[in-house]
């Protein structure tokens, strides 16, 4: 088992910048890539990034406008995933969830991952 804990969310103004943690424990953290999700009231859970084991190669959504805003990163040494949010917009305004895949392919879909966080929410305000 891998428990998942997402903090750093909260209510911010259009612009600001937010970095969220998704903290480990349990099994080795370093044997799961790890992505982030987020989901805004009414809409469906969607991909926004993923990070293999090493932490080398990160993957972003295409469909969303996050690249150049958005950097995800990972220290296995602290059991930690980060997601650096600048130039927030108020569309991102959702729950953000992180979670833990054995596989390490398909990551850009939320049934490739074994372990879920159960989210931090983040406001941003026009």
């Amino acid at each position: 088992q891998v428990q998942l804990v997402e903090s750093g969310g909260g209510l911010v103004q259009a612009g600001a910048s937010l970095r969220l943690s998704c903290t480990a424990s349990g099994r080795t953290s370093s044997n799961y890539a790890v992505g982030w999700f987020r989901q805004a009231p009414g809409k469906e859970r969607e991909f926004v990034a993923t990070i293999n084991r090493s932490g080398v190669t990160p993957y972003y959504a295409d469909s969303l406008d996050i690249k150049g805003r958005f950097t995800i990163s990972r220290d296995n040494a602290r059991n930690t995933v980060y997601l650096q949010m600048n130039s927030l917009k108020p569309e991102d305004t959702a729950v953000y969830y992180c979670a833990a895949a054995a596989s390490s392919i398909g990551l850009r879909l939320a049934r490739t991952y074994d372990y879920w966080g159960r989210g931090t929410q983040v406001t941003v305000s026009s």
